[in-house]
């Protein structure tokens, strides 16, 4: 493969999209070119002599994390797999549920082995106790059959799946990653996603008649002259109906998305037949609804994800939504990205 020079073609990019160029995201363009190529030469994915077999890249929301991976990794010419986190260890999960009788992590990465040489997962967070119990083994076969791997998180390695349930189980996984990747860390002041008008988002607060008449006004103009229809869609038996879908528009409360038995797995399907999603009534966050926030912050994380537009109302001004305190590390990010999803670009 040909050596790609990722600062001289991140600046070109930027240049291109008119996004600002700072100095600490070149620091880390440079850093992953080390970590990709020797001497001007791909490292040899085969060679267990690759002194490193991951890259880990950890900053706050909004610093552009995803935005340098991205670019990263559409340079790179190999055989190649991009996933959200959730949606890698869903894959997992279903294979294991399959290769009954075998060792299903040996089997699952030997498999994977054959497709890909290189995995990267954004967003890597681990709120699962059932991953949380997986991950060292997964990530030890995967780091023994050569697949490099780029992580991208909002959280340094040793502070992975803190305070979870038998946390000490999880551990030799932490000392696996600071063993097998190079850390680097993004800081800047700024969070680019809130860069934004208030004025040119979606979102109407608080919950009262007026908002609720200005967002049912929207929907109604952007499915003006479409026909509704009814979907419905299953996900490990569990039956999933939208009532109000307009050719990949639809509405629904927070109580539909977020107070049943649903998991990022439902949120997928979800998102491979809509485009804009509106929802009703998101609350502020305690610990007496701390279930329904996390259901929201991964609804959140899988439409991000696919890029899906959002509209919503709200019951304060988003930036004074409140969090439990078990999951406001990870609401910081919802927030952001509500920020950036909730933009008018264009309806």
């Amino acid at each position: 493969m040909p050596v790609r020079d990722f600062e001289e073609s991140f600046e070109k990019f930027c240049k291109k999209k008119k996004f600002e160029i700072n100095k600490k995201q070149f620091e880390i363009l440079k850093s992953l070119q080390k970590f990709f190529f020797q001497k001007k030469k791909l490292i040899n994915i085969f060679s267990k002599k690759s002194s490193k077999s991951c890259y880990y890249l950890y900053g706050k929301v909004g610093v552009g994390k995803t935005l340098i991976l991205d670019h990263v990794f559409q340079e790179l010419d190999l055989k190649k797999k991009r996933s959200h986190f959730n949606k890698f260890m869903i894959e997992f999960h279903n294979f294991r549920h399959k290769k009954k009788g075998i060792n299903p992590i040996t089997a699952f990465v030997k498999d994977f082995k054959k497709k890909y040489k290189l995995l990267y997962l954004d967003e890597f967070q681990v709120t699962n106790i059932v991953d949380a119990m997986i991950l060292s083994k997964l990530f030890e076969e995967i780091f023994d059959e050569n697949i490099k791997v780029i992580l991208s998180s909002n959280t340094k390695p040793n502070e992975l799946y803190k305070d979870g349930l038998q946390r000490d189980q999880f551990l030799p996984f932490i000392k696996l990653i600071e063993k097998e990747s190079i850390q680097k860390e993004l800081k800047l002041n700024n969070d680019y996603r809130k860069n934004v008008d208030t004025k040119k988002q979606r979102i109407f607060y608080p919950l009262n008649e007026k908002t609720l008449f200005s967002i049912n006004q929207l929907f109604r103009r952007l499915t003006r002259d479409m026909d509704k229809s009814e979907k419905t869609f299953i996900t490990k038996g569990r039956k999933f109906y939208i009532h109000n879908f307009y050719k990949g528009i639809s509405k629904f409360t927070f109580e539909d998305l977020c107070d049943k038995n649903l998991g990022s797995e439902d949120y997928f399907n979800l998102a491979n037949i809509c485009h804009h999603i509106f929802i009703y009534n998101v609350p502020s966050f305690t610990e007496l609804n701390s279930n329904q926030q996390l259901r929201f912050i991964n609804l959140i994380d899988v439409l991000y994800d696919r890029k899906i537009k959002l509209t919503l109302s709200l019951e304060t001004r988003l930036e004074n939504l409140s969090s439990s305190k078990r999951h406001f590390d990870f609401f910081k990010r919802t927030i952001s990205r509500l920020h950036e999803m909730t933009k008018v670009k264009n309806y």
